[in-house]
């Protein structure tokens, strides 16, 4: 399944079953206890339909650039707006929550500099494997008792699941642009289920941000252009997953020892407070992803790396984005210990792991060092990484402050 799955198809007579108020209450008690059973930590329904407002929104997100290198924002933009756009006949959308909240302190592994830090979801297995089969058998259930058409999205679809998880009353989207839960703050996945049938509504929640900002003065890079805006191209999650290119020099000592996503904006959310842990076993870190040393994974050919992230959602971006991103941190990391390594990585087959290798030995060895292993400068085929010598070289680094343009951008 790429995004949508038919789950049940109906002749044309049943294709859109008009229930009565009772039915539509009945039928989403079903839905909700046997969200429960499967593990889900909340389900409601919105109505198939999107307020002008978020295509608006959407637009200006992607006309501003804001959505960097993933082009797929804007070549979907007009079904990911609307969901009458993606699919005309649905009347109703299930939209449901399974909690992964870690049961450590996300933050506090940032201060262990020769550790890695990868994100909270993606510390066990890919959750769209471990959603995907449990909603297939959720939405069969529904369509074998209600009737209708049915058509099952995991987040890899171009459909808005936060503002439907709003208007569905699961939770509202905070200052960070996610979703943000009273009884699971934000720890949580979403996904959904679009039917023909009619199921009535829940009660849409509104905001209870406040005057909070706690979540915008965390971000180290300075995502957050207002409160509910982001810049993607600012945002670590963006920097070391969705980038495929070098990680700017702006960005490169805030991400510190993030090696893949970043969690600090939802890991300060007051709401927190109420969230617990994971429960699906699956979503519960893998003890070797807690704090792992940055010396194991500078080590790691190709072969190494799609062995240990086995089902991990890390092994989509592949080695070589990996392997940027550890070297990113390595640099980061004050361990003379990691100098070693990091000169093997000088000679790799990608001109992105070369690229890195040399920022992060600028940062941790000294500068007559430097020079000696400049010996290799002649052989080099790659503009970008002759580029990447001469600011070690030239003591560039560690970069200067950038400018900002009118759209947010650092240049």
């Amino acid at each position: 399944m790429t995004g949508a799955s038919h789950t049940r198809s109906v002749p044309p007579a049943e294709a859109n079953p008009v229930r009565t108020v009772q039915q539509g209450k009945r039928l989403r008690a079903f839905l909700a206890a046997e969200a429960e059973r499967l593990g889900f930590c909340a389900c409601a329904v919105a109505p198939a339909v999107a307020e002008p407002i978020l295509r608006q929104r959407l637009s200006e997100f992607v006309s501003l650039g804001r959505h960097g290198s993933m082009e797929w924002l804007p070549e979907t933009l007009g079904r990911r707006a609307d969901p009458q756009v993606l699919w005309p006949e649905a009347r109703s959308v299930v939209v449901l929550a399974m909690n992964y909240g870690p049961d450590d302190d996300p933050l506090e592994n940032h201060a262990r500099k020769d550790r890695a830090t990868i994100s909270v979801y993606a510390r066990n297995r890919d959750y769209h494997d471990v959603i995907k089969g449990k909603m297939k058998e959720l939405a069969a259930k529904f369509a074998s008792r209600a009737g209708g058409d049915v058509k099952v999205f995991v987040d890899t679809a171009p459909v808005m699941e936060k503002p439907l998880a709003q208007a569905a009353g699961l939770g509202w989207i905070g200052k960070h642009t996610n979703l943000v839960s009273r009884s699971h703050g934000s720890w949580i996945f979403l996904s959904s289920i679009f039917t023909t049938v009619d199921l009535g509504i829940d009660k849409a929640e509104i905001d209870h941000c406040g005057s909070c900002r706690a979540c915008l003065d965390a971000c180290p890079t300075n995502a957050f252009p207002a409160p509910y805006q982001i810049d993607a191209r600012r945002c670590i999650s963006y920097l070391t997953i969705e980038n495929k290119g070098p990680i700017p020099l702006e960005f490169r000592k805030p991400i510190g020892n993030r090696v893949y996503g970043c969690d600090d904006c939802l890991a300060v959310c007051p709401w927190n407070k109420y969230a617990k842990s994971a429960n699906e076993a699956k979503l519960i870190a893998r003890e070797d992803l807690r704090s792992p040393p940055l010396a194991d994974f500078l080590a790691m050919d190709d072969a190494a790396f799609r062995a240990f992230f086995s089902g991990s959602p890390v092994k989509r971006i592949g080695r070589d984005r990996f392997l940027r991103n550890v070297l990113i941190a390595a640099g980061n990391s004050a361990d003379q210990t990691l100098v070693p390594a990091c000169e093997v990585l000088l000679q790799d087959a990608s001109p992105l792991v070369r690229g890195a290798a040399i920022w992060a030995l600028s940062q941790l060895a000294e500068p007559g060092h430097m020079q000696q292993l400049s010996g290799s400068l002649g052989d080099e085929p790659d503009d970008q990484v002759k580029a990447e010598w001469q600011l070690a070289l030239t003591g560039s680094g560690t970069p200067e402050p950038a400018k900002q343009d009118n759209t947010g951008l650092t240049r």
